[in-house]
């Protein structure tokens, strides 16, 4: 039987809806209302999640029929973008539909569905819009909230199909139960944290592999992946084609993004689980401890790009000993596409979270074999006196 070919490589796509990862809908009540429990659930959650709002402007589309155009826009006038720094905000407008990647930052996004479809919905039973909801049946494809207008109410007969198991009702009057339900499915949604060992560098300084070099009485390769595995369910340790780790007892995970160092090792992990978040370690670090990776979770920013430690010793973001979230892989992508390939000027020029290291000596970074003999040597002698 012949193989059946495909024309394209077959990618793991990132859970992304129309706009965003985690977005709901808010159908089936007059805009006003729509904008009322969007703005409110904001209001409320804003120092837990960064919220997006995708709304339709009808005060505006009326103001502009005459021309049908904005003629204080330049889009007006043929340009593709406009910038205007409004002071206390930022605009941003468009000549074409919002491109997904203006969401990369936002945890949420909530939209007003009687203009928007998005991956899941929040549907409201109210009867001045019920014939409204009625035309957008096709958009309703994850119905995860009902909400009442009245407490005699039922669901409409149309939407019993469009239900897959058991959906929760309230009434829209519950804000504490509607707020409560969300915060339960965001924090139900957290990306998984995977563990990445970077251990494919050529080690040219140092002469031999790195990662095989023994501080803790066991390759540091397989050494720090069993740091790893007090924090992330799946630890993966990463290495460059052609190189030999048949000893591992960890899952490798190939560099496919090649000549790229560290860069393309993180990169090739996103490429693999885009989905997950990962904790980055490299194995040129011998006195990373359990103290310090616990730090680094317990001050994880799942809002920013990344979390890292200041690094005393170079004054910047340390780039192999951080979480990075999810929504870096487009962010290192892009800066890839303009030319860069150096980890530490990605966190330098994005959102991240910068920690106090609790021991500087953590960050130490080994690549000659006279620092990795002294390495030892402290070890060792530590060791003997702790005994």
């Amino acid at each position: 039987m012949k193989e059946q070919h495909t024309k394209h490589s077959a990618l793991a796509r990132p859970d992304y809806g129309v706009f965003g990862r985690q977005e709901w809908a808010i159908v089936g009540m007059p805009c006003t209302h729509i904008q009322q429990l969007a703005f409110a659930l904001t209001a409320d959650l804003k120092t837990q999640y960064r919220i997006a709002y995708v709304d339709a402007d009808h005060a505006a589309a009326d103001a502009e029929a005459p021309s049908g155009q904005d003629a204080t826009c330049a889009t007006t006038h043929g340009a593709a973008l406009q910038y205007t720094d409004k002071i206390t905000f930022h605009r941003l407008d468009s000549a074409t539909r919002p491109e997904r990647q203006w969401f990369d930052n936002a945890d949420l996004v909530l939209i007003n569905g009687n203009h928007f479809a998005a991956k899941r919905q929040i549907v409201v039973i109210d009867p001045r819009k019920e014939a409204s909801l009625r035309k957008r049946l096709d958009q309703l494809t994850d119905i995860q909230l009902i909400l009442l207008t009245a407490p005699e109410q039922s669901v409409y007969p149309f939407l019993q199909d469009k239900l897959a198991g058991s959906v929760p009702i309230l009434l829209h009057t519950d804000y504490q139960g509607i707020k409560q339900w969300l915060t339960r499915k965001m924090e139900a949604a957290l990306p998984p944290l995977y563990g990445l060992v970077l251990a494919g560098g050529e080690s040219r300084r140092m002469g031999h592999d790195k990662g095989s070099i023994v501080y803790h009485r066991k390759p540091q390769r397989e050494h720090v992946a069993d740091l790893l595995q007090l924090f992330c369910p799946q630890i993966f340790i990463s290495h460059r084609p052609g190189q030999l780790l048949s000893d591992s007892t960890y899952p490798l995970l190939e560099d496919t993004f090649l000549h790229l160092g560290p860069y393309g090792a993180i990169l090739s992990a996103f490429r693999q689980h885009p989905d997950a978040a990962w904790l980055v370690v490299a194995c040129d670090l011998p006195l990373v401890d359990t103290k310090t990776l616990q730090s680094l979770l317990l001050g994880r920013n799942r809002s920013s790009v990344a979390t890292a430690f200041y690094n005393p010793a170079t004054h910047f973001p340390e780039p192999l000993l951080a979480i990075w979230e999810p929504r870096a892989y487009p962010r290192l992508l892009q800066f890839l596409a303009q030319g860069y390939s150096c980890p530490r000027k990605v966190l330098i020029n994005s959102d991240v979270t910068l920690l106090e290291v609790p021991n500087p000596d953590s960050l130490l970074n080994v690549n000659l074999p006279d620092e990795a003999r002294a390495v030892q040597q402290h070890l060792e002698s530590t060791r003997k006196h702790s005994q």
